[in-house]
């Protein structure tokens, strides 16, 4: 028996384990272990194949999963054997080769990676000195370039593509854009994985030298790929094809942003000889949620057919609880996790409340509160949100490249130096006719004849400030930052903005604790044998930041509120699916294109597959709209599953006699539990 099959797994996770002789496609239905199939894998490419940890490339979409993975392994292998594994983000990925290559990619050394807020800043100052303020809308100029940038457009093919005047205007800002990155050393999250692909694509010596490098790669989540991600694949693995990529077109559920699911398909384009193996016993579900999953995929006509199963149990029917309105919803579903939290000691954790539109927690948030559960609702403040570390990343980002505008602007009077907004605006002018970063023209001797000698000075004292901090070669990188919030006197500019000396100590110890973080991460890396200078601190905390914004772990004992996008790869003991309603679930905007609507079921089935015990959908009768009480229509997704798998209660549903008293009963048992526990 092979060593993979020893370590407990099944057979189709055995032979994706062992699979080598040709580039492989496992199809990993929910749940059915895919993390493990893929730590399995490196383990055995290490200790029964021989190949060096430091050739082994395992790419994935969150912190969460890459860290997980990190966990395993590190359980599985000793120290020298993984030593220069590489498991990672994709644009973790594409940050470590920008920064082996930025030569060759016209960089400079201490290139800035902007984060969303930085990049949406720029494109407001280009358009507000433009010809297209009356046209283009930042936030949507952001999401359009981006999705360009990942579809590998450029902005000059853009231009040749315009259709129309917006078009058109959007490809000139694109360009613009392009040029004031260039101009600041600077790139934005999408470029992280764009510049390697262009450069893959263009330069032969450099794609063979990362072809010689990555002698096999392994890519979680690939539904999920966008256009450059699968570039970059393609690009690292070569003719060979030293590839396992892990999917589940079933998880499918974000082409609105970006995401190809046809990726899938074109891996056997690609690559001809592609083997497929299908994942399907599940390991977290019992069988009524996985039997539910199953019928109601099974109408998704553009995905490849599993059937999930599992021997964790049969489980019980799946409640549709019917409620009047909207209200009524919300409370009936913070009374029955009470009741199940006190009658079985279920954890607070266990339970999740799932829905469509990020409308619909408010009043889910006051049913909770109402009764006092406590709760975890996905989108509160990141820690890299908050304005001090805001302004301790720019400063850190403009030691590395001055050339940052957007760093440049934050923190040039934070604390107050007496640079006021007309001296900015002016700097501004006489950067963008220079075609130069706004620390370049402060730098300037032109720069009097558009400023008088005072507000000069005072940019040339910041300047040469920065300056002298940056020529601290022989300091170690730790000190220089906290000599720098030192001789700003940091803590009291907190004081003067905080309205209590308390809140000016809080927001001072997340500066501690950042830098505390950054200690530990460059203790860490030393470790390992990577000297952490500013410059890699800088990009590594600025790429944690923005794959913070996208996936944040809790672990605290609450009810998690969260949209079903935000729940994929989740899982809870007791799932309520709320708003299971047309023009809800499925959105009213995808109800009219299949493949949208298509999209909507797969959602529905990630929603579906998060439980463990048990599911129960909610639904209202009425529900408010601009205004007006409308009636609602239950969502066709609930036609897809079995009558027997469904227990239907509430407004308007006849139960019979027998199943009404049992109810009587339990709810009573949970109030006497209630009253024991107080």
């Amino acid at each position: 028996m092979s060593e993979a099959s020893t370590q407990g797994l099944n057979p189709q996770q055995s032979a994706a384990v062992r699979h080598l002789e040709s580039p492989l496609l496992v199809l990993a239905g929910a749940g059915s272990g895919k993390t493990r199939v893929i730590t399995e894998k490196i383990v055995y490419l290490i200790e029964k194949k021989g190949i060096p940890a430091r050739s082994i490339f395992a790419v994935t979409f969150t912190n969460k999963a890459a860290k997980e993975m990190v966990a395993r392994t590190t359980e599985r292998l000793a120290p020298e054997q993984r030593r220069g594994l590489a498991i990672s983000t994709f644009h973790t990925l594409g940050l470590n080769f920008i920064r082996r290559e930025f030569a060759a990619l016209g960089l400079r050394s201490g290139f800035t990676v902007l984060d969303a807020d930085d990049s949406l800043a720029l494109f407001k100052s280009l358009i507000g000195h433009s010809e297209y303020k009356d046209v283009i809308e930042p936030k949507a100029a952001q999401w359009q370039i981006s999705q360009w940038k990942n579809d590998l457009l450029s902005p000059q093919t853009c231009l040749e593509q315009a259709l129309d005047e917006e078009a058109r205007a959007l490809a000139g800002l694109y360009a613009d854009y392009q040029r004031q990155l260039a101009a600041c050393n600077a790139l934005d999250f999408d470029d992280l994985i764009g510049r390697p692909v262009e450069l893959l694509q263009a330069d032969a010596a450099v794609r063979e030298r990362w072809q010689a490098r990555v002698r096999y790669l392994l890519v979680d989540e690939y539904q999920d790929t966008n256009t450059t991600q699968y570039e970059l694949v393609r690009l690292l693995v070569g003719k060979l094809g030293a590839l396992t990529a892990v999917g589940d077109d079933h998880q499918s559920i974000y082409a609105w942003r970006g995401a190809r699911p046809e990726n899938l398909n074109r891996l056997a384009v690609d690559f001809p000889n592609l083997s497929r193996i299908k994942l399907e016993q599940n390991y977290r579900s019992v069988n009524s949620v996985l039997q539910a999953a199953n019928h109601l995929i099974a109408k998704d006509t553009t995905t490849e057919s599993k059937q999930l199963w599992s021997d964790i149990g049969a489980g019980e029917p799946h409640r549709v609880m019917v409620c009047a309105t909207a209200e009524d919803e919300a409370e009936r579903i913070a009374t029955e996790i009470l009741h199940r939290h006190f009658r079985a000691q279920t954890e607070y954790r266990d339970f999740a409340v799932l829905y469509r539109g990020n409308h619909q927690a408010r009043l889910i948030e006051q049913a909770l509160r109402k009764l006092n559960i406590p709760y975890a609702l996905t989108g509160g403040q990141s820690f890299f949100e908050r304005a001090e570390i805001k302004d301790a990343m720019s400063y850190l980002k403009l030691l590395v490249n001055p050339d940052d505008d957007a760093a440049f602007l934050r923190v040039i009077n934070t604390p107050r130096r007496e640079i006021g907004p007309t001296t900015i605006e002016k700097l501004g002018g006489y950067a963008r006719e220079r075609r130069s970063s706004l620390f370049q023209a402060a730098r300037s001797i032109g720069l009097q004849t558009v400023l008088d000698a005072r507000a000069s000075d005072r940019l040339s004292r910041f300047c040469d400030w920065l300056d002298s901090l940056k020529k601290q070669t022989d300091t170690d990188a730790m000190a220089i930052l906290r000599s720098l919030f030192a001789a700003i006197d940091y803590p009291s500019y907190l004081r003067e903005q905080e309205a209590t000396p308390k809140a000016a100590d809080r927001r001072w110890q997340n500066i501690e604790d950042w830098l505390d973080w950054l200690n530990k991460i460059s203790q860490t890396s030393a470790e390992g044998g990577e000297i952490m200078d500013l410059s890699a601190l800088a990009q590594r905390m600025t790429l944690l930041g923005i794959l913070d914004q996208q996936t944040r772990e809790k672990d605290s004992n609450a009810v998690a509120l969260l949209t079903l996008h935000a729940a994929k790869g989740l899982e809870f003991g007791h799932v309520f699916m709320a708003g299971m309603e047309e023009e809800i679930l499925p959105h009213r905007d995808c109800i009219e294109e299949e493949e949208r609507l298509a999209e909507e079921r797969r959602l529905c089935f990630v929603g579906i597959t998060r439980a463990r015990l048990s599911l129960t959908f909610t639904l209202t009768k009425r529900r408010r709209r601009y205004g007006e009480w409308l009636d609602t229509t239950p969502s066709r997704f609930l036609d897809d599953i079995p009558p027997h798998l469904l227990q239907w209660q509430g407004e308007g549903i006849e139960q019979p006699k027998a199943v009404t008293q049992a109810q009587g009963r339990e709810h009573l048992a949970g109030i006497r539990a209630m009253l024991n526990k107080s």
